[in-house]
């Protein structure tokens, strides 16, 4: 093991938290008390000086890296015409571009049609409200362990209660949740494909017990969890999922948002899986840290809302739309996709590697550089090790590198470092991986 960076020292940072704790409300919640100072690549630098790789990525934003050369100046140079106008006043070009390359790139060969938001949640949302405006059914689907936002809608998609739902309810109407498959936690003795028909026969229980086809607008599905815990289905229960849909005229919403632009090995998570969405959401690493959202959908869909129906004020801003044209631009020059699959499999490599050295390890999982690790407290009975997870990315950006946790129990070190990342941050943010686990189990 390559020798571990010292612990920071952060007297700058902390003075900055107290100041945050009087000013800022405790919900928007941070997962390190590190204030950040600048960035670049795959390296964040604080206040202090201290130097971190970064294995969480702003949360799946930075697919091309921090402040991207190309992106800085795309942002620079669209300041310097025009900052915004809105969209629905006053168009412009590049709004256009995106959408015409987004409607090229995304899963299917048929007509598509799209249109920008500032978030996640609000891609999700207005993907729900075309759905029900196109079928005339307001009932939507979405998976147990999914995450959608934190909006009123999205959190009613959303599984797990604390934090993001508690308190929170009233919840929307006619939103239902169905089974996902969980292969390392599948029923004792049944293999995965058993597993996938049982999963997908309690579609047809549903549609019996809690609400009928005709009520059921839209299904959505991440096609790898995310905050649920990384967690990737077979080809089988997705393909089974979208003939569901096409049997009972329900359409099938991909949310792209964490697992998009080759973040999965392949541009989209839906291309590993041989399924073509009838609607799309996209944000996260489609802009590289501006505010965008995207829906991207069949065009007959897209365009059954009225004119004013849909939109926002800041929805598909010049800067954000700026930068979008140059990540995609860098995505294709610097084989990001390919990128992403080189990391991956240095990630799952490593990562067996410690699952054989540390008991703690239960599962080892992941698609492309979208790779996590589950930690139990007995492989045997797969008791969470919450307390633990927890410490572990304590002790991981005490000591210069960012890792995230996820999961229903919030046992998943799950890890979405830039795609550009160097062979050499990579391995020095392993070794300090596997010093935190040394730190925990000792």
């Amino acid at each position: 093991m390559a020798e571990v960076t010292n612990a920071v020292k952060s007297p700058q940072s902390l003075i900055l938290h107290e100041r945050r704790m009087k000013a800022v409300p405790k919900a928007p919640y941070n997962i390190t008390q590190v204030y950040v100072e600048s960035a670049q690549g795959a390296t964040v630098y604080d206040i202090d000086g201290n130097r971190y790789i970064d294995f969480a990525g702003g949360i799946g934003i930075q697919n091309v890296g921090h402040c991207h050369p190309k992106v800085v100046r795309a942002v620079q140079e669209q300041a310097a015409k025009s900052i915004h106008t809105c969209f629905h006043v006053a168009p412009y070009e590049s709004y256009i571009e995106l959408a015409e390359r987004l409607n090229e790139i995304t899963p299917g060969s048929f007509e598509k049609k799209t249109m920008f938001l500032n978030s996640g949640a609000e891609a999700v949302e207005n993907a729900v409200k075309i759905a029900r405006k196109y079928t005339g059914k307001p009932g939507v689907i979405s998976f147990d362990r999914g995450y959608h936002g934190r909006t009123l809608l999205t959190m009613s998609l959303t599984s797990k209660v604390k934090p993001y739902k508690h308190g929170f309810g009233p919840f929307a109407n006619s939103t239902y949740k169905m089974p996902y498959p969980y292969y390392y936690r599948a029923p004792e003795n049944m293999d995965p494909d058993s597993y996938d028909d049982f999963l997908l026969s309690r579609f047809e229980d549903f549609f019996v017990a809690d609400a009928s086809p005709d009520e059921i607008g839209a299904v959505i599905m991440e096609p790898v969890q995310g905050e649920g815990g990384f967690i990737v289905p077979s080809k089988k229960f997705v393909q089974g999922v979208k003939r569901i849909c096409e049997q009972h005229d329900i359409l099938f919403i991909a949310d792209e948002i964490q697992t998009g632009f080759g973040r999965t090995g392949l541009l989209f998570g839906m291309n590993h899986f041989d399924v073509a969405p009838d609607l799309l959401t996209m944000s996260k690493s489609l802009a590289a840290g501006m505010p965008l959202s995207a829906v991207t959908g069949r065009a007959a869909i897209m365009d059954t809302p009225d004119a004013g129906q849909l939109g926002g004020t800041f929805a598909g801003s010049p800067m954000a739309c700026a930068a979008s044209l140059a990540v995609l631009d860098v995505i294709e020059e610097e084989e990001i996709v390919k990128k992403a699959q080189n990391v991956g499999r240095q990630l799952m490599a490593a990562f067996h590697h410690l699952q054989n050295k540390f008991e703690l390890i239960g599962d080892v999982r992941g698609l492309g550089a979208m790779c996590a690790m589950e930690l139990v407290e007995d492989r045997n009975t797969k008791e969470p090790a919450t307390a633990k997870t927890a410490e572990i990315v304590k002790y991981c950006w005490q000591h210069g590198l960012f890792a995230l946790s996820a999961g229903m129990y919030s046992n998943v070190l799950r890890f979405l470092p830039p795609l550009i990342i160097s062979d050499d941050e990579l391995n020095e943010g392993i070794s300090i991986l596997e010093s935190a686990f040394e730190s925990v189990t000792k």
